[in-house]
């Protein structure tokens, strides 16, 4: 009888493995010191290159921070919403996500973060929704335009005080913005009527209305994402027939 290969895990996948699960149950709070470098070697009996590298992976997980100098070491830090939305930055770069799959997401979650900030929104969070309209009605400037639509949309999921939701809705939202980069897409008309339903839909929200910020929020998705895609298709015929 013949053994079949058997896949061996790194000791440096080992290691971080387990630091990383003592930092997620807690064991290691925010902004503790790891043990120096020299005793997580005599206390795991590995070597100072495993080591290394097990700290090198949670670095780049976002789960520890690793500081140089006399006061240096390494530091605890709990995944923030800036590394969740990264991850997905780089899933729907990666797997190169259609268009329309992005507005079909958008179109899925961004009610239901309306309905979330109507009901949970502080004066704060209304500072930003109209500070984002405000710039979307004067801003001429096609980025411009895309920036304060992305720090809108990014606005009402922040409003729901929901972190996965802002985190998840932060990455959409910008990669969105860069499918969108043009004027075919985003003419004076879109402008025009995204300024009045962002207005409307924020107006919702302050009164505390979830009923009226979902229906308002699910019409202006579908309706953008219907011009966009109308556009998309256009210049795609027209790319064909040439």
């Amino acid at each position: 009888m013949r053994l079949t290969p058997m896949a061996v895990p790194k000791a440096s996948d080992v290691l971080a493995s387990e630091l990383r699960e003592r930092i997620l149950s807690g064991e290691f709070a925010e902004d503790t010191p790891l043990p120096p470098e020299r005793d997580l070697v005599s206390q795991t009996q590995m070597s100072r290159t495993t080591v290394r590298e097990a700290l090198r992976i949670l670095e780049v997980q976002g789960l520890v921070r690793i500081k140089a100098g006399r006061a240096g070491g390494t530091f605890v830090q709990r995944p923030s919403q800036d590394s969740v939305a990264t991850s997905i930055s780089l899933l729907i770069r990666g797997r190169q996500l259609r268009l329309a799959d992005l507005l079909e997401t958008r179109e899925a979650i961004e009610p239901f973060c309306a309905r979330l900030a109507a009901q949970n929104r502080t004066e704060e969070d209304l500072a930003v929704l109209d500070a984002a309209n405000e710039a979307i009605a004067t801003d001429d400037d096609l980025t411009s335009f895309l920036q304060a639509n992305v720090d809108w949309h990014v606005g009402v999921a922040a409003a729901s005080h929901n972190e996965l939701l802002t985190a998840f809705m932060s990455a959409l939202s910008r990669a969105i913005y860069t499918a969108t980069e043009n004027e075919a897409f985003v003419d004076a008309e879109v402008r025009n009527l995204t300024a009045k339903a962002h207005k409307s839909i924020t107006n919702a929200i302050r009164e505390g209305d979830p009923d009226a910020a979902v229906r308002r929020m699910n019409r202006h998705v579908h309706s953008y994402a219907k011009a966009v895609l109308e556009v998309e298709e256009r210049e795609r015929i027209e790319v064909d027939d040439e």
